[in-house]
């Protein structure tokens, strides 16, 4: 056997860079972004729900974190980091879900399209829209989920684009398309069917839109869990939309590989800011249990939420060490070779979030389940990333598939029932 074991992974030590990385962004927690929340709250109340304006501090917030160094740091490309040394910067970025991802312009949906047009756009695509978004100009928005079909499947999607000449022509319904609703968002890259005749996986292309062409329209936002989210949630029409055939991004009918190649740093990217959240909510756990009394003592006194505070750091623990070790993979092998831990990851950590934000809002009663605390918002977010970028059952059928066709170990001997046939 050459090169380290699969059950002993060599994890390099984090660089001087990371390490001071890590500690600015701490301090641009505590020093920005958290006193910024109050005015991103204020503004949102003042706004109204069906306002996608963004507000005030957000920009101010990604000037200071330039200023700091923190900028684009998801991209190894610009960021010169492993995955693996950017996994815990980005969970501390889940912290403030709604301001500190952006203001280091580490923000979904426009990490996963930055990276997409990284790998496979052309020279004068990154430089009208890649060099945009790396400096955080502009936003985008990922068109590939329709109502009408299983959107899980990629193979489904019916959007049709169809070459005319020097143009392609777009038609066909979106939902569900993150952040198309922010007024800064320029560009759509949207996913469709260029020959329904080829191959399964080679029936479907990518294709750049920019928002102003005419035939996109972008309607009504969906709220998740009653919440509307500042970037929204939309759906979009495409009605006889054209663009030049320079906007294809890769190869005709490389639209399902190039999804997969999107979605896997995309995914991994969640759950490492998803820790983030989960943290957050274990140390409003454990607040709440030193300072509340209930029944004669205060609630830390208590051995059942003792138990619940104890249960909820062994999961979170147990979701780091899959998601790091998910991360160190995609350094070691590339998106291709850990896609099964990526899946793996992208259905524990929620799962594991989502159990610590269930116990801390038991905790704080009415307040956890209200806008008085945080809880309830990352509630809906992270019960939502148990089907958004696939949902978890498509994970478990990759994962199953894998585990089947897998080599054991050992040849087992034979069960102990056949030695006394």
């Amino acid at each position: 056997m050459t090169g380290p074991s699969p059950m002993y992974p060599a994890y390099a030590a984090p660089s001087e860079q990371a390490l001071r990385l890590y500690d600015e962004m701490r301090r641009f927690l505590a020093e920005d972004v958290f006193p910024a929340e109050e005015a991103y709250e204020r503004y949102r109340e003042a706004a109204g729900p069906d306002d996608h304006t963004v507000p005030t501090v957000v920009e101010e917030l990604k000037v200071k974190a330039r200023a700091r160094g923190l900028w684009n740091l998801f991209l190894p490309s610009e960021s010169g980091l492993t995955q693996l040394e950017y996994a815990p910067i980005a969970e501390l970025s889940g912290w403030s879900l709604e301001l500190a991802p952006e203001a280091i312009n580490c923000q979904a949906p426009d990490t996963g399209n930055m990276e997409l047009l990284h790998l496979v756009g052309t020279d004068e695509q990154k430089q009208r829209w890649l060099r945009p978004l790396l400096d955080g100009e502009i936003r985008s928005a990922f068109a590939m989920t329709e109502p009408a079909v299983a959107s899980s499947d990629a193979t489904n999607v019916e959007t049709r684009i169809e070459r005319d000449g020097d143009e392609y022509v777009v038609n066909g319904r979106k939902w569900w398309i993150t952040g198309a609703a922010d007024p800064r968002c320029r560009v759509l890259i949207v996913m469709g069917k260029t020959d329904p005749e080829a191959a399964t996986h080679r029936q479907q292309s990518m294709l750049i839109v920019p928002v102003d062409t005419p035939g996109v329209e972008i309607k009504r936002s969906y709220p998740v869990f009653g919440r509307q989210d500042q970037h929204g949630h939309t759906v979009i029409e495409f009605t006889d939309a054209r663009v030049p055939v320079g906007n294809l991004l890769g190869e005709e009918g490389g639209g399902f590989a190039a999804a997969q190649m999107r979605l896997g740093p995309g995914r991994i990217h969640h759950v490492m800011r998803a820790l983030g959240a989960g943290e957050r909510a274990l140390a409003m756990m454990v607040d709440r249990a030193k300072t509340r009394t209930a029944f004669g003592g205060l609630l830390a006194e208590q051995s059942a939420v003792r138990e619940k505070i104890a249960e909820s750091r062994v999961e979170l623990d147990q979701a780091r060490a899959l998601c790091h070790l998910a991360a160190h993979t995609v350094d070691a092998e590339g998106n291709k070779g850990a896609r099964h831990l990526i899946a793996s990851a992208k259905i524990a950590v929620p799962r594991a979030v989502l159990s610590v934000i269930d116990r801390a809002i038991q905790l704080h009663g009415a307040a956890g389940i209200s806008d008085a605390t945080p809880l309830a918002s990352l509630y809906a977010w992270h019960r939502a990333m148990r089907i958004f970028d696939g949902p978890d059952e498509a994970h478990l059928t990759t994962l199953g598939r894998a585990e089947l066709n897998r080599d054991p170990l050992f040849d087992l001997p034979p069960a102990l029932h056949d030695q006394f046939r």
